[in-house]
């Protein structure tokens, strides 16, 4: 539960973005408003010595010593929402469809681009430092079971900030590999207004991919007494491995990461028809980012992701001959139990983003012969979007 609240405010910041209010009478939701808080949200969760610009201003300096215990700087990041806990796995997936957001819809996010950017940068500052020693990715700060049983301000907190990380002794493809996409996404949020920050990113991003695929193995299989149940890696590390890829490809356009792709797509669940998008599972973020190559920049070699998207998206299109998705009687996607409203957020943005790649190549979607169109996808996220839009949670 912990994470929905930092992954909602995520991805309604993607929504809200992407289906602004026309029209000359009031909104039936304020998604401006929506875009505001949700960024206010990720400066609420900072951890660190604050800036001079930070809004939330009851808000103070919180674990500054995290990390000292090692000789190792890993002050910063985010907390992960009401736990005073940085989880390095949801924390980097959070970092990354952030910096995603801000490529795909940063357009759209009038006055608050700037801030949108800087909540990149916090994410992406943390993950520099957490990466900082070759073939090591600290991917934890905290005990997490003393501190959810300590309901305290990050301020006052007095529970361990033991540190965990994973390497060559404890690999982490997983995390590892999602560490490189956050840092190769969030390049290029700052390609144009700091290339050597980007550049940087980028070099460190190549370098974590490079260990994560060397060294292959799931976190949480010899981290288990500290990771889980909290962020266990449920699906394993290929579809990491795949979305580290296609995150890199994006960033550097370096055909070796494209030959990466083809040779080892299949082997890590490329055609993988799990349409479950979370923290956990990457498969169909992937498939959806790494069509872009194939419909935008006309990469042919990477058709094959058309039909992988397609997939997804077929399953998600109620009323086709191939859905797979259950809704509830208002039209609410349910996918878990457990947590669901962070599925129904991520599923919408994967729509909106496929429709923008399936508008500018003008092409549509064939789900056992029935066509859907960008404009149906986008009908269905406004739909998902019309029911998270509620009013954030407060701030811890």
């Amino acid at each position: 539960m912990a994470l929905l609240r930092l992954l909602l405010a995520v991805l309604l910041l993607h929504n809200a973005a992407a289906s602004p209010h026309h029209g000359h009478g009031p909104a039936k939701h304020d998604y401006r408003d929506a875009l505001t808080k949700s960024i206010l949200f990720f400066e609420g969760q900072r951890s660190g010595k604050l800036p001079p610009s930070q809004r939330v201003s009851w808000r103070r300096d919180s674990g500054l010593a995290d990390g000292h215990s090692i000789k190792v700087d890993l002050s910063g990041g985010y907390y992960d929402a009401g736990d005073n806990v940085k989880f390095g796995f949801p924390l980097a997936f959070s970092a990354t469809m952030l910096a995603w957001s801000v490529v795909e819809f940063g357009g759209m996010m009038e006055g608050e681009l700037q801030h949108a950017r800087d909540a990149v940068r916090w994410g992406s500052d943390y993950l520099l430092k957490a990466t900082a020693r070759p073939d090591t990715v600290y991917v934890q700060v905290g005990d997490a079971p003393k501190d959810h049983a300590c309901w305290e301000r990050p301020e006052d907190m007095d529970t361990p900030r033991t540190v965990y990380k994973v390497d060559p002794a404890t690999p982490g493809s997983d995390v590892a590999a999602e560490t490189a996409a956050a840092l190769a996404a969030a390049s290029l949020v700052f390609r144009k207004s700091d290339p050597a920050y980007a550049s940087r990113l980028v070099a460190r991003a190549k370098r974590v991919f490079e260990f994560a695929d060397k060294h292959r193995g799931t976190y949480s299989t010899k981290l288990s007494a500290y990771v889980c149940p909290y962020y266990c890696s449920y699906s394993g590390y290929q579809d990491e491995l795949l979305w580290g890829a296609a995150w890199l490809h994006r960033a550097t356009k370096n055909p070796t990461y494209l030959s990466y792709i083809k040779l080892n797509g299949q082997i890590l669940g490329a055609d993988e028809q799990d349409n479950t998008f979370g923290w956990d599972n990457k498969h169909a973020g992937a498939r959806i980012l790494i069509s872009k190559s194939f419909l935008v920049q006309k990469v042919g070699a990477l058709q094959e992701y058309k039909g992988h998207a397609d997939s997804f998206i077929c399953s998600m299109v109620p009323g086709t001959p191939t859905d797979q998705t259950q809704y509830t009687k208002g039209g609410l996607l349910f996918k878990l139990s457990d947590s669901n409203m962070q599925y129904v957020t991520s599923s919408s943005f994967l729509l909106l983003t496929y429709a923008k790649y399936l508008a500018f190549s003008k092409k549509t979607v064939s789900c056992a012969g029935a066509t859907v169109t960008p404009q149906r996808l986008r009908a269905i996220a406004r739909r998902q979007v019309r029911h998270t839009a509620l009013p954030l949670p407060c701030l811890p």
